[in-house]
C-alpha cells in the first residue's frame, strides 16, 4: 500500500486526490496551507470562473479532452457538485481579427475562427449575424458549463473522504519535510506537488519560472441568460470581458483582468466600474437594458492565477530520495483541464509504485 501525500488543496490538489483515491489500496493525505473555504489572494481556485472553455492548440488539448466529459457527467448526473449547464458564447471583436491571427497564444486558440473543439460540442455553430453585437466580426456558440467552486470544491472534498483521503492544514516550506515527517502514523512514499503559484518559494522545486496573473472580478446578483467572452476591450490588453451565472445561486461573476506579474491583493475599483461597464454593454439583458447602476453587486474579488513561462508542469522527479509528480502552472484553465491532469498524475504515480515500495 504506497503513501501518497499530496501538496495543494486547489482544484488540481484535490481533483488528483479524488481519483488517486478510488484505488483504495492507495494511502492518500492532503497537506495544505489553504483548506477549502478559505480566501487567500494565493488561493486561486475558489476566485475561479469557472468553466470549461478550451484554451489549449489541437496539439495539446489532450487535458482539455478528457476533463469534458467529467464535467459534462457531473452537471447532468449529480447535482450536489455544484456545476451547470450553461450556453456559451465567443465574441470575435473586428479590432481584434489581426492579432488574432497573427498571434499564437491561449487567446487566439480560444477565438479561433474553425477551432479543433467544435468537435467536442453536438450544438456548436456559428452565430448569424443578427445575432452579433456592435463592433463585432463573428462569433460561436455551444454548450457548456460553469461551476460553482463555493460548493464544487467542498464536493470534491467530500468524495474523498468518501474513499478515506485525509485532510491537515500546515505550511509545507520544502518537500522534504514530507519525506521525514509524520502524517497519519505514516511517511511519504510519493508527493505529489499541486502547490500552483507557491511552486515558486517550496523547497526542492523553487520554480522561478512561475508568475501571477492577476484576475479582478465582480460577482452580482443579476442573472446572465448565457456565458459570454469577448475577444478583446478598449480598456487595455491586460483586461478581459467575461460574464458566467454561477451554479445554485452562486451569482454572476464578472471579469475581469489579466495582470500578468501584479500581485496586488485589493480590488481596484475604477477597474471594477469598468468590468461592470464592459459587461452590460456585450449583454444587456444582463440589467434588462437599465444599465450599471442595476446590478446588484455582491463582493468583489481578486485571485492570482498560477502562470508559468514553459505552462504546465506535469512531470515525475526524485527530491531527496523520494519521488514527487508535479501537477501546477494552469495559469488560467485549472479547472477545465482538472480530469485530464489528473488521469497524468495518476499514471505517473502508477510507473513509480513499484520503486516506491522496494
Amino acid at each position: 500500500m504506497p503513501n501518497i501525500v499530496i501538496i495543494g488543496a486547489g482544484v488540481s490538489g484535490l481533483t488528483s486526490a479524488y481519483l488517486l483515491s478510488k484505488d483504495r489500496s492507495n494511502h492518500i493525505a492532503v497537506v495544505a496551507k489553504h483548506m477549502p473555504g478559505d480566501l487567500d489572494i494565493d488561493y486561486a481556485s475558489p476566485w475561479a470562473g469557472a468553466n470549461f472553455m478550451p484554451m489549449s492548440a489541437k496539439p495539446g488539448s489532450r487535458w482539455e479532452r478528457a476533463t469534458w466529459p467529467y464535467l459534462k457527467r457531473l452537471a447532468t448526473h449529480v447535482p450536489e457538485a455544484g456545476i451547470h449547464l450553461q450556453r456559451c458564447r465567443l465574441y470575435r471583436r473586428r479590432k481584434d481579427e489581426e492579432k488574432l491571427e497573427r498571434d499564437s497564444t491561449m487567446l487566439s486558440n480560444v477565438f479561433a475562427a474553425d477551432p479543433w473543439y467544435r468537435e467536442l460540442f453536438d450544438d456548436y455553430r456559428n452565430l448569424e449575424r443578427s445575432e452579433l453585437p456592435e463592433g463585432i466580426a463573428s462569433g460561436c456558440e455551444f454548450g457548456s458549463v460553469c461551476i460553482n467552486p463555493v460548493l464544487y470544491l467542498p464536493w470534491l472534498v467530500g468524495q474523498c473522504r468518501a474513499n478515506g483521503v485525509t485532510f491537515h492544514r500546515k505550511t509545507v516550506a520544502h518537500v522534504s519535510e514530507l519525506r521525514h515527517l509524520s502524517v497519519d502514523g505514516i511517511k511519504a512514499d510519493i508527493i505529489v506537488n499541486a502547490t500552483g503559484l507557491s511552486a515558486r518559494k517550496l523547497g526542492g522545486v523553487l520554480d522561478d519560472t512561475m508568475y501571477p496573473i492577476r484576475g479582478q472580478t465582480v460577482v452580482v446578483r443579476n442573472v446572465a441568460p448565457y456565458m459570454a467572452v469577448e475577444s478583446g476591450t478598449n480598456d487595455g490588453d491586460d483586461q478581459a470581458n467575461y460574464l458566467m451565472t454561477r451554479a445554485v445561486g452562486g451569482g454572476t461573476i464578472l471579469g475581469g483582468t489579466l495582470q500578468i506579474g501584479n500581485w496586488e491583493s485589493q480590488p481596484d475599483l475604477s477597474i471594477a466600474n469598468q468590468i461592470m461597464q464592459r459587461a452590460v454593454n456585450l449583454v444587456p439583458a444582463l440589467t434588462d437594458s437599465k444599465g450599471i447602476e442595476h446590478l446588484d453587486v455582491v463582493r468583489h474579488g481578486v485571485g492570482l492565477r498560477p502562470g508559468r513561462e514553459a505552462g504546465v508542469r506535469l512531470e515525475k522527479e526524485q527530491i531527496d530520495g523520494v519521488w514527487v509528480v508535479h501537477n501546477y502552472g494552469h495559469a488560467g484553465w485549472g479547472y477545465q483541464g482538472s480530469y485530464g491532469c489528473a488521469e497524468e498524475v495518476a499514471n505517473l504515480v502508477n510507473s513509480i509504485i513499484p520503486v516506491a515500495k522496494l
